[in-house]
């Protein structure tokens, strides 16, 4: 057998694993590609929590302490949220409020949680 035979023969060896391997390279270049728009999808989501996220800090109201309470000064409002959503004394005063004929006092309704108090919220107290 000649070189030159040998060449060819070597190189027709050469075709399959090359053909193989050209085939193989477009399927990771496509994975890649499909990896690479997944990335930028999570990317954007992780964007959108966290612009979401950083909203309802802002939105959410802030806690106080009242003796020794930690309190919400004004009830946090939201889409979809009930009367369950909101702290007991809340709940309490609502119902007050409700079972009342009319306009009430901030005196009676402290009264009837069993606070005295003088005119305002800011001045009930324990009994």
């Amino acid at each position: 057998m000649g070189v030159l035979e040998r060449i060819t023969a070597r190189r027709s060896e050469l075709n399959v694993p090359a053909e193989e391997l050209a085939k193989r390279l477009q399927e990771v270049q496509a994975e890649r590609e499909e990896l690479l728009v997944a990335e930028r999808v999570l990317n954007r989501l992780a964007e959108q929590d966290r612009a979401a996220a950083e909203a309802a800090v802002v939105a959410s109201p802030a806690p106080a302490r009242v003796v020794g309470r930690a309190v919400l000064l004004i009830p946090h409002r939201g889409e979809g949220l009930d009367e369950a959503a909101l702290p007991g004394d809340y709940r309490k005063i609502l119902a007050i409020v409700r079972a009342a004929d009319g306009p009430v006092q901030v005196r009676a309704v402290g009264e009837e949680l069993g606070r005295r108090c003088a005119g305002s919220w800011n001045r009930c107290g324990r009994r």
